[in-house]
């Protein structure tokens, strides 16, 4: 059993010099390095505001844009393939969250998880919103607009998500509090609907 003290434990101090010893000095640098890795609010902020330009700028641009048919087909193909590789990444992580949550993973495991698969995961989203210029939606549509309401909403919560993980990176060998947790199944509970349901809307649209 490890008995934690009441009191700060006492620098090593070199027999030497009578400094601390530069472990020491390590050991209360390290959380000043783990906040400067975060990144800041602003840049995710200024991500979000680009993100929603840029989706704006592909509807905009999709009622400009006539593909042949050759090249709907190829866009259509690789407008699945960017599908399965996002969707299949963010399965993955959320698995792994699910059994984090279970008590059947460690909170190391998913962060390396989440950290590993970040660019499939954006690669992905990225293809669906470019493949999809070239597919001339109906933006007259509601299933349309539904639709890209949830890549929308799949954006923002990917870059909340990834606040959300550097600060339970802190927690990797503690108990997470509550607030986080619930945190964390809202972003994932966010992240399957959006995923599933622009999904489920780019099937029906297909075949109407």
């Amino acid at each position: 059993m490890t008995v934690i003290s009441d009191r700060p434990m006492a620098a090593a101090i070199s027999p030497q010099t009578g400094e601390p010893e530069p472990s020491a000095a390590a050991g209360k640098q390290a959380p000043e390095r783990a906040e400067a890795a975060h990144t800041p609010l602003g840049v995710l902020v200024a991500a979000g505001l680009l993100s929603c330009a840029a989706l704006a700028a592909v509807c905009w641009m999709s009622g400009h844009v006539h593909a042949d048919p050759m090249l709907q087909t190829v866009a259509r193909f690789l407008h699945v393939a960017a599908l399965v590789v996002g969707l299949g990444a963010v399965l993955a992580v959320d698995w792994f969250a699910l059994l984090w949550l279970l008590r059947c993973r460690r909170l190391a495991d998913i962060l390396n998880t989440a950290c590993t698969l970040q660019v499939p995961i954006w690669l992905g989203l990225a293809g669906l919103v470019a493949t999809g210029l070239f597919l001339h939606p109906d933006l007259s549509s509601t299933l349309t607009r539904i639709k890209l309401g949830l890549v929308l909403a799949i954006t923002l919560n990917g870059l909340y998500a990834h606040r959300l993980g550097q600060c339970l990176d802190r927690y990797r060998d503690q108990p997470v509090p509550r607030s986080l947790l619930l945190q964390a199944g809202a972003a994932a509970t966010v992240s399957q609907l959006g995923w599933w349901g622009a999904s489920l809307i780019g099937f029906i649209n297909s075949h109407s």
